[in-house]
């Protein structure tokens, strides 16, 4: 008897041993998977949270209309016109007189990104007055300038290793040191297009590309994949092969790569039905092929939750199938349906490899106003940048993705508070 009693001792030991590991290794993997995705996400922030803030520089421009190279009452065109790269030079030169050398006055010249012409045009333009003043403006760095005071390049190094020198370090140090330098948060990173110069970069028409891109696929998605699920669930009839062969393709293409689908919305919509390329209509469809399995799927599940108490209490007050579905199933199942789609959609927002066969891969500047406009989209923006290779756009690059797994996580949110608010115990 105390041989058995032993025996059963030893095994309920080693079953509570395995247990005891099992819960470890579960727990071990869990510490392991949070580790890696907060390592990640610091990462991501540490790299792209410099790039919300911008560096701006004082000038100290003279507009007459001698240096503007125009009259005092010239017409909007000659204004457009006006020479403002020279003006910004002058400010330049009279800030530090004592440059003479060719080379350090084209050092000089990079202080100040491009956009300074360009934004000086537009604030004459948009106030005339100011020809023949002498304003105060800032203007935006050039982005190694920005790079230097996000403290992204060392000067102890030789000057030989790095893209800033030590004139211009002087030059830099006089200007902080006069409070005419300024860090401040980088609007045009929110209201510009993408530029080949990394500190005018923004994500204004990836943001517009992305949204006209969902709305397409939103609503050709939704109805579809809803009326889908609705006759699959409610009129297909049961145990039928073609019926049968329709779930089993559903299922699949829910698995099937999506850079498939980009070849598919190749051959068809664009070589085939002549869909202008790198357009939101283009990759909306697309989309719309990859997010339709999703949302079928979720929305039979949804249907599917309904008690069939619901549907014959309906059948025994007369009500015939189709008002059964729309007045009583259908409503019960939205929450989970919606949840489903903004799942399905939140899965499209961030695929890249489909949209880069059709073509949304295109350098675009200009912000899209239409879905037929070229366009890019945000994913694809941020492949763009991670490809360049400036400094200052790696920056960009991690920002952007920020901007992105906001946007995810927003919608993801909001999936489990419709699922919450709406949701019903049977």
């Amino acid at each position: 008897m105390s041989n058995k009693t032993e025996l059963v001792r030893a095994s309920l030991a080693k079953r509570y041993a395995r247990e005891k590991r099992f819960r470890f290794y579960g727990l071990a993997s869990i510490v392991l998977s949070l580790t890696f995705l907060a390592i990640l996400l610091t990462t991501i922030f540490m790299q792209g949270w410099p790039a919300f803030t911008q560096t701006y520089m004082q000038l100290e421009v003279n507009l007459s209309a001698e240096a503007l190279g125009v009259e005092s009452t010239a017409s909007q065109e000659k204004l457009r016109a006006a020479n403002y790269d020279a003006v910004v030079m002058n400010a330049l030169n009279a800030r530090f007189p004592g440059v003479t050398e060719r080379k350090q006055k084209m050092a000089l010249k990079k202080l100040v990104s491009s956009s300074a012409a360009y934004d000086l045009q537009k604030q004459v333009m948009d106030n005339p007055q100011l020809i023949g003043t002498q304003p105060t403006i800032w203007v935006m760095t050039d982005d190694d300038i920005d790079t230097y005071f996000k403290g992204k390049i060392d000067r102890t190094q030789a000057e030989a290793d790095r893209r800033i020198k030590d004139f211009q370090l002087a030059w830099l140090d006089d200007l902080a040191a006069k409070g005419e330098i300024e860090r401040r948060f980088n609007v045009p990173f929110f209201t510009s297009g993408d530029s080949r110069e990394p500190e005018q970069a923004g994500i204004l028409s990836a943001l517009m590309g992305s949204f006209y891109t969902m709305l397409v696929t939103m609503t050709l998605a939704f109805p579809i994949g809803v009326a889908a699920a609705i006759y699959l669930e409610e009129f297909a009839p049961k145990n039928n092969p073609f019926v049968d062969f329709i779930e089993v393709n559903i299922n699949n293409l829910a698995a099937v790569p999506s850079i498939v689908f980009g070849l598919l919305g190749l051959a068809v919509f664009i070589q085939f039905f002549g869909v202008p390329r790198s357009t939101p209509l283009v990759g909306g469809l697309v989309l719309t092929l990859i997010t339709l399995p999703t949302i079928i799927i979720a929305s039979r599940a949804a249907l599917k939750s309904v008690p069939p108490s619901i549907r014959q209490a309906a059948y025994g007050m007369g009500a015939s199938r189709v008002q059964t579905v729309f007045h009583h199933t259908l409503p019960l199942a939205m929450p989970g349906i919606l949840t489903g789609t903004i799942i399905g959609m939140a899965h499209a927002l961030g695929e890249t490899a489909p949209l880069l066969m059709i073509g949304m891969v295109a350098f675009i500047v200009d912000i899209p106003h239409g879905i037929t406009d070229p366009a890019a989209i945000l994913p694809v923006q941020i492949y763009l940048w991670s490809d360049s290779p400036e400094r200052a756009f790696t920056e960009k690059t991690s920002a952007a993705i920020i901007v992105l797994l906001f946007f995810l996580v927003m919608m993801n949110l909001l999936a489990v508070l419709l699922r919450k608010r709406f949701e019903r115990r049977w």
